[in-house]
């Protein structure tokens, strides 16, 4: 039987069964044709499911700065992507893009030197400037709800560097030499709205340690023609075989160092030829792994989302406040990283999710449906939330109105009990209820509620307490 990473049962059996079944009873037996070593098997797909967030953090880094100067939703390493309007359905770079804030953005490495970022004064401006590391931790996040709004420098220094930092600079150590900033600065979408931001844009500054303080122009970027920015970073990665993804893995270990907490595991790793500092030695993974490993390794971080403890399930729709910050729960960074790329900490965002409807159903655009907050239920957030439309493959959908997600700033209307109802549909409910209006594909979709900076006087959406209602389908 041919395996796909598509694929809802791997050979003969679902993967929840798969799943539920113990190793060592699978090591008894045979599982997709394979008699022998097991074992090694399963330690290899725990290996994927281990380097997913770093091998596709490389990925998109690739994508995004193979360029030689900024261009739209690319710049060069060091320097910052400064997006000027919401992605649109063509955008592939990222899986699930948000249409509430402007990327401002950059990929830059602290090998050599320190880099330094100075934010401008944003006066009553909500942003935040998440630093993630290679493994996709959020390890530093400066905005509105953490450090303020005025102006602020931070040189963000490698995880061996010693030195001496400027007066008013002030350090953030990343755990790896690779860091990407995944700035949002929010904005309402209309003309002014997007001038003033862009203003604010064009006042960061990012460069070298050895150039603060002075004129300084970035250097031209090198575009490698061997990259491919066509191809959606979640399908490139998940096209490598098992050899090509270790390979690549061991080499971006030399450079980002695991966490300490990841020597137990590391300790395993080394019986299939993964050993941190070294290069991959191939000769220990078994050749009929090459092309399984990758496809059960790939869906055993999609199952987390039917059966993660962490993941949290109300009306239809699932989520965790396990964001930004993983330890060793290397299944659920996977998750994040597949879905959610860049996913911010808790105390930041929430994103809940919802494929199905209260029946279990998948949601179709040959049905509509119904979000309906009761008065004075609407989500308790310092900052803003959104309801965003996606495909099965979490991009944006085309639409009509070009309307990518809804929220208050569209002017929602309430109803005379003071309700307020969001019409989730292919077709346009009318236009006296279009203000309300999500538009749906004709076929499947996905929708994701995103909540900004949880209100900290009312934890209610932390503590689970708040209820998120359900999208109903009408009858």
């Amino acid at each position: 039987m041919k395996t796909t990473r598509r694929s809802a049962a791997l050979g003969g059996v679902s993967l929840l069964a798969a799943a539920a079944m113990s190793r060592s009873a699978l090591a008894q037996g045979s599982f997709l044709g394979i008699e022998e070593g097991l074992e090694e098997f399963w330690l290899a797909t725990d290996a994927y499911i281990y380097g997913y967030p770093l091998v596709t953090m490389e990925m998109t880094r690739r994508v995004l700065t193979n360029v030689a100067a900024p261009a739209g939703t690319k710049a060069p390493m060091g320097q910052i992507i400064k997006m000027r309007h919401y992605p649109d359905a063509s955008f592939r770079d990222v899986t699930a893009p948000n249409a509430d804030t402007l990327y401002t953005t950059s990929f830059f490495e602290v090998d050599k030197e320190p880099w330094v970022l100075s934010i401008p004064e944003m006066k009553d401006r909500y942003f935040l400037m998440p630093m993630l590391d290679g493994w996709t931790n959020v390890f530093q996040v400066p905005g509105t709800r953490t450090t303020g709004t005025g102006a602020q420098t931070y040189a963000i220094t490698g995880p061996n560097w010693k030195g001496t930092l400027p007066a008013g600079v002030k350090q953030y150590k990343s755990p790896t030499n690779i860091v990407w900033l995944l700035g949002r600065i929010y904005c309402d979408g209309t003309p002014a709205d997007y001038a003033a931001v862009h203003k604010l844009q064009d006042e960061f500054k990012l460069m070298p340690l050895s150039a603060y303080g002075k004129p300084y122009t970035p250097p031209p970027g090198k575009v490698d023609p061997s990259v491919d920015i066509r191809t959606p970073v979640r399908e490139q990665v998940n096209r490598m075989d098992a050899v090509a993804y270790f390979t690549l893995l061991c080499e971006l270990m030399k450079a980002n160092p695991p966490s300490e907490a990841d020597a137990p595991q590391l300790a395993k790793f080394a019986r299939i030829g993964i050993v941190p500092g070294q290069s991959f030695d191939a000769s220990k993974l078994k050749a009929d792994f090459k092309k399984r490993v990758p496809d059960v390794g790939y869906d055993r971080i999609m199952l987390q989302f039917k059966i993660n403890k962490e993941i949290k399930k109300e009306n239809g729709w699932a989520y965790t406040t396990k964001t930004g910050i993983y330890g060793t729960d290397y299944l659920m960074r996977g998750l994040v990283t597949a879905i959610g790329l860049g996913a911010n900490r808790p105390q930041d965002a929430l994103y809940p999710v919802s494929k199905t409807d209260t029946d279990g159903r998948k949601y179709s655009g040959a049905n509509k449906y119904v979000m309906r907050f009761p008065k004075g239920h609407l989500p308790p957030v310092e900052a803003f939330w959104s309801v965003t439309m996606y495909d099965p493959a979490m991009f944006f959908v085309s639409n009509p109105l070009n309307r990518y997600s809804i929220s208050p700033r569209q002017n929602l209307k309430s109803n005379p009990d003071g309700s307020t109802d969001l019409y989730i549909q292919h077709e346009s409910p009318g236009k006296d209820k279009e203000s309300n209006w999500l538009p749906a594909p004709s076929g499947d979709f996905v929708l994701m509620l995103r909540m900004y900076w949880p209100n900290e006087t009312d934890p209610s959406i932390l503590n689970g307490s708040w209820t998120i209602p359900a999208a109903r389908k009408m009858s």
